[in-house]
């Protein structure tokens, strides 16, 4: 019976008009008293009226729906950010459907393309950076995206991303306030000149300039998830091995923690670990692990209102700009 009972009905038994009710659907509560919302609501629930999200998608041009298309959802980075923002958009009246690209162009390409089909209202993506023709589309088209995490040169879409700079900059400070000099850093592959991961290799030389030490490029290694073994062999198979290492990310970290382990290696006493991104089990692990942690929350609200702004616009040519949060240290064992 519930399915039969219409908008009308639900103005009859308010006692206010259809327009009114339409309103409060649409969250828009600055037009009504709080006495009027509180009689639509009663209204609601005593009908047990459920709006019909389809009819009305179709009739406002909308469909109320925002997807994100997250580079690899093994992140914890990635989870964090996508948590909150379906707490955002879920607050704004808005479902969330989420794709995992898994670093690959094609998929991603894929998921966009079934996305549109879908008549999404929006997107957020977590670019690969391997289909600069899609997006270059979209943005002539003024379809409201944003990108997390990765820039893409060349391209004016909103962008909200960690100050990766900075990020590596604090992990080499607190390496050298403990008094370590041979500090190396590991990365996921850079093949595909993914912006993070370039820039915390840039803001680690730029740190190790400004103490006055050298940069050695042995020390520097990018390589896929399954392949940091090797790199870590390599690493300490030299004469001089790291006396420090920056993990780029937590997936980094993972594989240096498990290489510490099989090669019972201690740390801090035999080397030195931070790892950009907070990881559940950083404050337990023993040592408790440094850590350079992005501000998660931050990061996905602003996405949330920089897409909400262009959805809602009419304006669909505003300003777009790269929007940098700042990260913090938080000091534990492992360093």
């Amino acid at each position: 019976m519930a399915k039969n009972i219409t908008i009308a009905q639900v103005a009859e038994q308010a006692k206010v008009s259809k327009s009114t009710v339409s309103q409060y659907l649409n969250k828009r509560y600055e037009y009504m008293s709080e006495s009027t919302r509180q009689r639509i609501e009663a209204a609601i629930e005593e009908l047990n009226y459920h709006p019909n999200s389809i009819a009305r998608s179709l009739k406002q041009k909308s469909t109320y729906t925002v997807g994100v298309i997250v580079a690899n959802i093994l992140h914890s980075f990635s989870t964090q950010i996508l948590r909150a923002i379906e707490n955002n958009f879920n607050a704004n009246g808005f479902h969330i459907i989420i794709c995992n690209a898994d670093d690959e162009p094609e998929k991603e390409r894929n998921y966009i393309e079934m996305l549109l089909a879908k008549q999404v209202d929006g997107l957020i993506i977590f670019p690969t950076g391997g289909n600069l023709d899609l997006y270059e589309q979209m943005n002539k088209q003024n379809f409201p995206v944003v990108f997390m995490d990765r820039k893409i040169d060349g391209l004016e879409v909103n962008t909200v991303m960690l100050d990766n700079h900075r990020a590596a900059q604090l992990a080499i400070d607190a390496f050298v306030e403990s008094d370590y000099k041979r500090i190396s850093i590991i990365t996921t592959s850079i093949i595909r000149n993914t912006s993070p991961r370039v820039e915390r290799i840039e803001g680690y030389r730029q740190a190790l300039e400004a103490h006055g030490l050298p940069v050695r490029e042995e020390y520097v290694r990018t390589a896929d998830a399954a392949n940091i073994q090797n790199e870590l062999n390599e690493l300490f198979a030299l004469d001089a091995p790291p006396e420090a290492i920056l993990a780029g990310n937590d997936r980094v970290l993972l594989e240096v923690l498990k290489y510490m382990k099989e090669h019972q290696l201690v740390i801090p006493d035999d080397v030195a670990v931070i790892g950009i991104d907070e990881v559940a089990f950083a404050s337990f692990y023993t040592p408790p692990l440094t850590v350079v942690t992005q501000p998660t929350i931050d990061m996905a609200n602003k996405a949330t209102e920089l897409l909400l702004e262009q959805i809602k616009s009419e304006n669909k040519t505003a300003k777009t700009a790269i929007h940098r949060l700042q990260p913090s240290l938080i000091k534990r064992g492992s360093c």
